[in-house]
């Protein structure tokens, strides 16, 4: 037997029309929230391989590892095992923040440095 947790995304949905989970958490009846497989749909390498990086940076992280089911589904299978007890939720969010955080710094970096250009092309033609 598994525990299945559905979460969806806040957007506005129409009426009639059935949403899509983006994330699903599957663990056995019988397993601690230590061991944990997360189903993210709409997701492939780009993210799963970023994720378990930064997941597995963590100390607490005995295992992290993420597969696709077949190459025609948009969906990854992500799984985090911790030490010590620790709630594998915990690592996960930490994960995505750092992660979120990291692309806002390339991006901050990308855009600063597209405007110096720009500036410096700008002041070349005058």
């Amino acid at each position: 037997h598994f525990t299945k947790l559905l979460f969806y995304t806040n957007s506005m949905a129409t009426e009639g029309v059935s949403r899509k989970p983006i994330l699903e958490m599957v663990q056995a009846e019988s397993a601690d929230e230590s061991c944990v497989t997360y189903v993210m749909h709409d997701e492939d390498h780009t993210l799963g391989n970023s994720l378990c990086y930064m997941i597995m940076k963590n100390p607490e992280v005995e295992f992290c590892g993420y597969s696709i089911t077949h190459s025609s589904e948009s969906k990854i299978n992500f799984r985090i095992q911790t030490k010590g007890g620790l709630p594998a939720i915990e690592p996960f969010r930490r994960g995505l923040t750092e992660l979120n955080d990291l692309c806002q710094h390339v991006l901050n970096t990308f855009e600063m440095s597209v405007k110096a250009y720009e500036q410096q092309s700008f002041e070349d033609m005058v």
